[in-house]
């Protein structure tokens, strides 16, 4: 079968499916359509198709485009038309999660796989409510149990639905750290407190420390006074005549 004659086919599984399709799968459901066939299409055809179909709706007449992200193919609309559609469907574009739970996503993100011991360690507060609200929206999973960790707690991992959410294809696709950290320094919940805290301390030692300096220099300079005048009354008196 020729590319022109497969390249309907692969559009027309990946607009109906409900999920990102991957390669194999496209090569899988094609072949399965046409089993009658003597030649079976192989994944390197497919690979080039798909790289056709991306090519044509880059164009700028298509409000949609074709994107590998949440593992696998999808058409997606385009960012320029995002307050648009917004206006279509109302409160579901404006729902945002709250700053802990981003912090936690974040976290688990990054530091995959993770314990819930090991992101309150990193985040300073109890994190229950903030992991159960992202297990709720699928955007994190369980993906099994520490082992080497007394009581071998639970560990989290990000899904294919938060690669979807965000449009990227895998882990490795996230901003490198260093990036995001030269754009904006995001602060844990209880970081600024108990940086204040520290640094309260810290003045409060000093401030300490500096008066027992003074206290001491005063001391060592009274005493070192004292010495003198001692000395020089010996002196005086060992120069007086005896009657």
């Amino acid at each position: 079968m020729e590319l022109s004659e497969i390249i309907p086919h692969i559009e027309a599984l990946i607009f109906a499916s409900e999920k990102p399709l991957t390669g194999l799968e496209i090569v899988e459901l094609i072949n399965a359509a046409f089993g009658f066939m003597d030649e079976r299409i192989m994944p390197e055809q497919v690979e080039t198709a798909v790289q056709g179909i991306r090519e044509k709706y880059q164009s700028e007449f298509y409000s949609f485009e074709l994107r590998q992200s949440g593992g696998g193919w999808q058409f997606l609309t385009k960012p320029a038309f995002y307050k648009t559609i917004a206006q279509l469907n109302g409160d579901k574009f404006l729902k945002k999660l709250s700053a802990a739970a981003l912090e936690t996503l974040a976290i688990i993100a990054y530091k995959q796989p993770v314990t819930k011991g090991e992101i309150e360690a990193i985040r300073g507060v109890n994190s229950d409510y903030s992991v159960q609200k992202l297990l709720e929206k699928e955007l994190i999973v369980i993906s099994g149990r520490n082992e080497t960790l007394p009581g071998k707690p639970l560990i989290y991992a990000t899904s294919k639905s938060f690669m979807d959410y965000f449009g990227i294809n895998s882990p490795a696709d996230l901003p490198k750290i260093k990036e995001v950290f030269a754009e904006q320094m995001v602060e844990p919940t209880a970081m600024k407190g108990a940086e204040q805290a520290v640094l309260f301390i810290d003045e409060e030692v000093a401030t300490v420390q500096v008066e027992v300096d003074v206290v001491m220099e005063n001391t060592a300079d009274s005493d070192s006074k004292e010495n003198e005048n001692d000395i020089k009354q010996r002196e005086e008196d060992a120069l007086t005549p005896l009657d």
